[in-house]
């Protein structure tokens, strides 16, 4: 007797069109899970969230927003089926997760809840807590009851549990983890895109949200080191908080190896990655940095292409540095290495990552269940 479909609800003010997300609903899917959205948008921006956290959330207007926002995402999960057998709540969830848990407990479904990163953490490491030290007071006090609120919480790595365990004392037994992955729909295997670049050039390529915990001041730095080598170009793709001051430093030090580029759309994106000889995951030093595999190291690792990172446990935990990337405490340590031709992992990296993606959706399914 066949078994009937695994029906998820996956539900909140999450972002819609993050990575995580957007992976986790779609490996659900490809498994055989009935998922059904949920979804009301809150936050407009990174900007829009770093406002509010500095002092926004005290404006009427914001609260009229989180009003009808949450008005409207009720009327919705009013008007839809539920007969769902647990329900999911994305990332970010922190204020999500008390409705969800009010709904959950009257249809009496489990409640899951992706946390993949502390808020209050993030905070804390953008200065929030110097410059508005209410509010982080605040976002902390409703992490740690969001945190004992659910049945099950999920996390991409042990070193993030064990930081979760001890600040906010949650049974470790209530954690499972799901790593992150590459969207195979977006980031294609190596076999799919060959490199246009000349062969006497050598191109390095970051590309993200420019935020601290990607130490984006080190890799203009490594540009600066190899200024002597013309054919090394670094190429930054993205925004962020700290983009201005990567733009600042390279016209400071004059840089002719260095171009910036916009956000750009998934094609274009990946195109530049298939180009790139080398790509560049994060290398801050922040406990965010260190605890997180992120998306891109997956997303190059799926391409084909050699990734260097900083090193952490984080990376220590989930890869085997030398083996499916390369990781250093610095950018300069190997960038420098290339000039003698090191080794660089690339097909190996690749088949890892899509192990890694294939076990993800497998265990979002288990844990779900």
């Amino acid at each position: 007797m066949q078994q009937p479909r695994l029906r998820v609800c996956y539900f909140g003010t999450y972002r819609a069109n993050y990575a995580r997300n957007t992976i986790i609903i779609e490996g659900l899917r490809q498994v055989g899970v009935e998922v059904v959205e949920c979804h009301e948008t809150l936050w407009q921006s990174f900007e829009d969230r770093e406002r509010t956290a500095s002092g926004g959330w005290l404006r009427p207007s914001f609260w009229l927003r989180v009003l009808s926002t949450y008005l409207r995402l009720l009327l919705r999960y009013v008007r839809m089926p539920k007969n769902f057998d647990v329900m999911v709540v994305g990332y970010p969830g922190q204020f999500d997760i008390f409705l969800a848990r009010l709904l959950s407990w009257w249809q009496r479904k489990p409640l899951v809840w992706d946390v993949l990163m502390s808020i209050y953490l993030i905070c804390v490491e953008r200065g929030l807590d110097r410059r508005s030290p209410l509010t982080v007071r605040i976002i902390r006090f409703a992490e740690r009851l969001a945190c004992h609120t659910p049945d099950m919480l999920i996390l991409d790595t042990q070193t993030y549990v064990d930081w979760f365990c001890k600040i906010y004392d949650v049974d470790p037994a209530r954690f499972r983890r799901v790593p992150l992955c590459a969207d195979e729909r977006t980031f294609p295997a190596v076999a799919a895109w060959q490199p246009s670049a000349p062969a006497e050039r050598f191109r390095v390529l970051y590309y993200g949200t420019y935020i601290p915990n990607h130490g984006v001041p080190y890799i203009v730095e490594a540009a600066r080191l190899l200024g002597d080598l013309p054919a090394i170009e670094f190429e930054f793709i993205g925004g962020g908080p700290q983009r201005e001051l990567a733009v600042h430093l390279a016209e400071r030090y004059e840089l002719a190896n260095v171009r910036f580029y916009g956000w750009l759309d998934k094609a274009e994106l990946g195109a530049h990655i298939a180009q790139a000889d080398l790509c560049l995951g994060t290398f801050g030093d922040t406990p965010q940095s260190l605890m997180t595999v992120q998306n891109k190291i997956y997303e190059a690792m799926a391409m084909g292409r050699p990734v260097l990172t900083g090193a952490s446990p984080a990376v220590r935990e989930s890869l085997i540095p030398g083996e499916h990337l390369l990781s250093v405490v610095t950018p300069t340590q190997q960038l420098s290495r290339q000039r003698s031709g090191a080794s660089m992992p690339t097909r190996t990296a690749a088949r890892r990552s899509l192990r890694k993606g294939n076990a993800t959706t497998s265990a979002t399914t288990a844990y779900a269940q």
